[in-house]
């Protein structure tokens, strides 16, 4: 028996482990390679998987993904990261990425070797993330062009192509903003404690105090202030205590005391004789009449609130963009996808093969009318009146179904994920209604950043507690289930639309798409979910607990799931969505979106279509 050969990768992915654990100073560090998405734990680093072939570029994404989090495990003390740490999820995502841009600074002035990786590592998730593509600072992530810049500044080291871009889209703003600050970045650089106090007012330079939180370190003054101080206000208290018992009252006071006294009481008089008034006009067993309470926003969570409704829209594509407009942009999507189209339509034949599988003809036979059955033509001859000779084709199961895919059109969607996307959409919606199987296309994001018109009201309003979601909804319909697909084609092209991908708030999404397929005729009803991340609102989740979206969305989808009125399944890009739907799919690579969401849908039109309990597996 021929012994199989070693793979050519594992002498590499056994000394960059090694070298690993001695660059983050931890030998007991576990280093394992895998196809999810690179991660850190307490104990164990999980890097890019490295194929057999061991190419130039998996050696570097490995190695600058393992100095990365090398570097960050030597030079990041969680106990001070903690205490600094913003409340606020934009100040957050600022604080980690200036956090993460120190160490590896910190790391380049002692190991200079690891420059050239971890550039390697940027510029691949920078092209990977489309940051190339955009053209506007609204719609590129902030925190990360801030990390850009605060490495840029602290190694004096030019970035990769798309990264750099991305930076410089908002340098100007930050730089205006905060350049004082960033003055004094070298000072602090290996003090993380100092850095922390920089990176805060950084934060609080770009007009993101507010999520700030308590500053720690008044905090501890405050306390020790206090501290001194409380024996001598205790005494204090009880010395002004004893006086007040010993003091008498003036005259004047206890006259005025009366009045007040007197006062009340004939208030209480006059209340209470309405009220006897009231109840004697009212019929026997009756009550007083209440205004009707406003119907809950949502059927999930009655208690999830909404600030404001008067600015959400649901909206058709055609109408965000001329025809003109639409036409070019599907241009612009055709071109960048060219090279995906054999693979996809090679999917879609192969899903319409299944589907036809699933139409071989039926049929009813002994009827009274219909096709003439040529098994019983001997004995239509020999008696023309003979009853129950016909017979009628019957419809499959799949024939009275529509399908609902529901697209997350977030910003973090931006670049490949939301091309491929679109073109999976358009090649699904073709073949299936080729089968006779109904399509919806729907896309969901915001009309704005940080709120919009709602979060000018709330502000013009004092600022309520707890107000709720705090931004402007926008729901799109890119086909409706009854359009015919040849007349909304060039609709999809609206996803290219520059600036349109914004926020994401899942829930509600999953909730309209949810009740739009109930409003439907058909008797089975599929429900497609894809989306690259848990709900994501700065707006809402600065001023409502940081759990507030997910936990909508949670309720919701535990809603559609108990119900059993929708099937429900989803896809997540490169996230894991299998925590929040019971039947979903995970992809490491967008490339493999086609192939996931035609196996899936095909996986539904199987013999035995309806079983439930099942996660879908992980595909990369």
């Amino acid at each position: 028996m021929t012994k199989p050969a070693d793979n050519p990768a594992d002498p590499f992915k056994k000394a960059l482990a090694e070298a690993t654990k001695t660059l983050a100073n931890d030998p007991e560090l576990t280093v394992t390679y895998s196809v999810d998405p690179p991660g850190m734990t307490a104990d164990t680093m999980r890097l890019p998987q490295v194929s057999r072939r061991l190419t130039r570029d998996e050696v570097l994404v490995a190695r600058g993904t393992a100095d990365a989090f090398a570097l960050r495990r030597r030079y990041h003390d969680a106990s001070i990261a903690n205490r600094y740490l913003p409340a606020g999820p934009m100040a957050k995502d600022l604080y980690e990425a200036m956090e993460t841009a120190r160490c590896e600074a910190v790391g380049a002035r002692d190991m200079p070797g690891t420059l050239g990786n971890i550039d390697a590592k940027i510029g691949h998730e920078a092209e990977r993330r489309g940051y190339g593509n955009i053209r506007a600072a609204e719609d590129a992530p902030l925190p990360v062009a801030a990390g850009y810049l605060v490495r840029h500044l602290a190694t004096g080291r030019p970035l990769p192509g798309a990264a750099a871009h991305l930076m410089d889209l908002w340098r100007p703003f930050i730089e205006a903003q905060a350049g004082g600050t960033l003055d004094h970045l070298n000072e602090v650089l290996a003090d993380q404690a100092a850095f922390a106090r920089l990176a805060r007012q950084v934060i609080k330079d770009l007009g993101y105090g507010d999520q700030l939180g308590e500053d720690p370190d008044l905090d501890e003054d405050q306390a020790d202030s206090e501290a001194e101080e409380d024996p001598d206000s205790s005494e204090g208290e009880e010395e002004s205590g004893e006086e007040g018992e010993d003091t008498e009252a003036s005259p004047e006071q206890e006259q005025q005391s009366q009045d007040d006294q007197s006062q009340a009481q004939v208030s209480m008089e006059d209340q209470a004789d309405t009220e006897m008034v009231e109840e004697a006009e009212l019929p026997e067993a009756d009550a007083p009449l209440q205004p009707p309470a406003p119907p809950p926003h949502s059927d999930a969570d009655p208690n999830y609130a909404v600030y404001a409704t008067d600015f959400d829209e649901e909206i058709r594509a055609e109408d965000l963009a001329d025809p003109a407009e639409l036409d070019r942009l599907r241009a612009y999507l055709d071109q960048q996808l060219e090279p995906l189209k054999g693979a996809v339509s090679r999917l879609a034949n192969k899903l319409q093969r299944r589907l036809q599988a699933q139409q071989n003809r039926s049929w009813l036979f002994d009827l009274e009318e219909g096709i003439l059955d040529a098994g019983r033509l001997a004995r239509v001859v020999a008696n023309p009146t003979t009853p129950l000779s016909f017979k009628q084709e019957k419809d499959t199961e799949f024939r009275d179904t529509v399908v609902t895919l529901l697209l997350d059109n977030s910003g973090s969607m931006r670049g490949r994920p939301i091309s491929i996307a679109a073109i999976c959409a358009d090649v699904l919606a073709r073949t299936l209604e080729r089968c006779d199987v109904k399509v919806e296309i729907l896309g969901f994001t915001t009309r704005a950043w940080k709120g919009g018109q709602s979060r000018e009201r709330w502000l013009a309003q004092g600022r309520p507690q707890q107000p709720g979601r705090l931004n402007d909804l926008r729901h799109i319909i890119y086909k409706g289930a009854d359009a015919p697909w040849r007349r909304v084609r060039s609709n999809l092209g609206l996803m290219m639309k520059e600036g349109l991908l914004k926020e994401n708030i899942d829930g509600e999404a999953l909730e309209w798409a949810h009740r739009r397929m109930l409003a439907r005729p058909e008797a089975r009803r599929i429900l497609m979910v894809i989306s690259d991340g848990a709900p994501v609102d700065d707006s809402t989740l600065s001023v409502n607990p940081a759990n507030y979206l997910e936990k909508h969305l949670r309720d919701v989808i535990a809603m559609v799931e108990k119900r059993r009125l929708v099937e429900l399944i989803a896809i997540g890009i490169g996230h894991d969505v299998t925590r929040y739907y019971e039947r979903a799919v995970t992809i490491t690579d967008v490339e493999q979106l086609a192939g996931a969401m035609t196996e899936q849908l095909a996986s539904l039109f199987d013999a035995n279509p309806r079983g439930r309990g099942k996660t879908l597996r992980r595909v990369g």
